[in-house]
């Protein structure tokens, strides 16, 4: 079977057993609360920038609140998230910037995106994608994992994986293909212990048919 063939199939059956509407797992109001969660997001679960937001964007409800931020509180509204040290002065300049330069607005354009304190491909995508409906690979630790089982990609960069996958992808599933992965990530093919006997994607995934055959040779 062909790469295009296989690909074409796990993406029929991600639709067919994921939504296919885009859907962020980061809570947020506002644009650029999407942003401040997404920084926070690095090397953190979803679900913990979750717990931390409510409170925190209660504490600080504008772009100038963060702006005018004191560090020290900062830290420590968002010690839970982990690297809350650079995460805050991250933060900080980051709205600075937004107030300095586009009014306080969250631009769409990759590379002011990416030029904004604490804004990576990762961070500016979730926005183009989410926010401005501009096809955008993102590439987490979910795509970066399955990505790779699938051999959709070989690489463990991600930039690099992003643009194997803006090759290898059709637009239209650009965005929705990291949500489904997310789910698919979370549910099934687990970081350590991978379901992959319950797996849909099975018969075209070549890490789970391996996985199997050294199961079946060790019984």
């Amino acid at each position: 079977m062909s790469m295009d063939d296989r690909v074409k199939i796990v993406l029929s059956l991600l639709d067919e057993h994921y939504p296919q509407q885009v859907k962020c797992y980061l809570d947020y109001e506002t644009l650029w609360q999407l942003l401040i969660a997404t920084i926070l997001s690095a090397q953190c679960t979803d679900d913990r920038v979750n717990m931390v937001t409510p409170e925190l964007f209660k504490q600080y409800p504008t772009v100038k609140h963060f702006a005018e931020a004191n560090q020290t509180d900062l830290e420590k509204a968002i010690h839970s998230t982990g690297f809350y040290r650079n995460k805050a002065k991250n933060i900080i300049g980051c709205c600075r910037l937004l107030l300095e330069k586009y009014n306080g607005e969250v631009p769409k354009d990759i590379d002011e995106l990416t030029a904004l304190p604490g804004v990576g491909r990762k961070t500016a995508n979730v926005i183009r994608g989410n926010i401005y409906k501009i096809p955008s690979v993102v590439v987490d630790t979910h795509v970066k994992r399955i990505s790779n089982r699938l051999h959709f990609t070989t690489h463990q960069d991600p930039t690099k994986i992003e643009f194997d996958l803006m090759e290898l992808l059709p637009k239209d599933h650009w965005i929705r293909y990291n949500t489904q992965v997310i789910a698919h990530g979370r549910k099934v093919c687990i970081a350590r212990s991978p379901k992959c006997e319950q797996c849909f994607l099975l018969p075209y995934c070549p890490y789970g048919l391996e996985s199997r055959k050294t199961m079946i040779k060790n019984k």
